[in-house]
């Protein structure tokens, strides 16, 4: 089975760029709360964010899954 690591990785490309929460939610328009309940697990961004995210962190969409 696939580990989805969203919130393991958001935040770990988010430090790499040196980008806070607040800096971060602007680049993608989503309030700084939502970096943090993401970052926390709480939910994950909308599915239609994941070419927007993989975009600005140089990566592939599969990197936000294990």
């Amino acid at each position: 089975m696939t580990k989805i690591v969203i919130s393991e990785k958001l935040k770990q490309y988010r430090k790499e760029h040196k980008l806070t929460q607040a800096e971060f939610g602007e680049i993608i328009n989503v309030s700084p709360q939502a970096i943090s309940k993401w970052e926390r697990c709480e939910c994950y961004p909308d599915i239609i964010l994941l070419p927007k995210l993989a975009e600005i962190f140089e990566c592939s969409i599969n990197d936000f899954f294990k």
